[in-house]
């Protein structure tokens, strides 16, 4: 596990729980679809990955220890794209849906326990590639220009290898109080340490 704070933190903050993809897919996503998109219809910078836990309020101490208890019971699997979507809100304007799988549902709903997160939606599993607030149309021609900037995009498939913890004040929609606190790398299934 990999912490990038190293003083105790009893202050608290709004954390979340981030799948991350393989290098070369997020390099992928940002070079040729996020940062396109963020050109021509604004919005800030961020990291792409698919949200396990949504924020929630806690010590720093109290994050950190969650997130290394979820991260042993979680192995790494593989993930696919369903589609391209718009979404309602600023964190979903345009995203990619992601089939729930066996294994991401399990990795969202054991980390949720662990985290002692609750929520009153279904979990739904997407990457999202913009965040903005755009108007109905806005979305549709944002969505359109995804599409054309990488026609393959909504076919992906990738392993989640990593999970990430980030301090993320959803009150920031500029993203720049957003960091990583800590990675830690899945275990592969055939793993022997359980």
């Amino acid at each position: 596990m990999e912490s990038s704070g190293t003083a105790p933190n009893t202050e608290k903050h709004m954390y979340s729980v981030w799948a991350l993809p393989p290098d070369d897919v997020a390099e992928r996503l940002k070079r040729k679809v996020m940062e396109p998109l963020r050109s021509e219809f604004g919005g800030p910078q961020f990291e792409p990955h698919i949200t396990v836990v949504g924020a929630i309020t806690l010590t720093g101490d109290e994050a950190l220890d969650k997130f290394k208890l979820a991260c042993d019971g979680i192995r790494s699997h593989n993930v696919a794209v369903d589609r391209l979507c718009v979404g309602t809100f600023f964190y979903q304007c345009v995203y990619l849906l992601i089939q729930p799988s066996d294994e991401l549902m399990a990795a969202s709903s054991h980390c949720t326990k662990h985290f002692g997160y609750e929520s009153d939606t279904p979990y739904m599993p997407h990457l999202s590639l913009l965040y903005a607030f755009l108007s109905e149309d806005e979305k549709k021609k944002a969505l359109d220009k995804a599409k054309t900037l990488d026609a393959r995009v909504s076919r992906l498939c990738f392993p989640i290898n990593r999970l990430a913890l980030y301090k993320t004040d959803t009150e920031d929609t500029t993203c720049k109080s957003w960091e990583k606190v800590a990675e830690c790398d899945l275990k592969a299934k055939s793993d022997p340490r359980n």
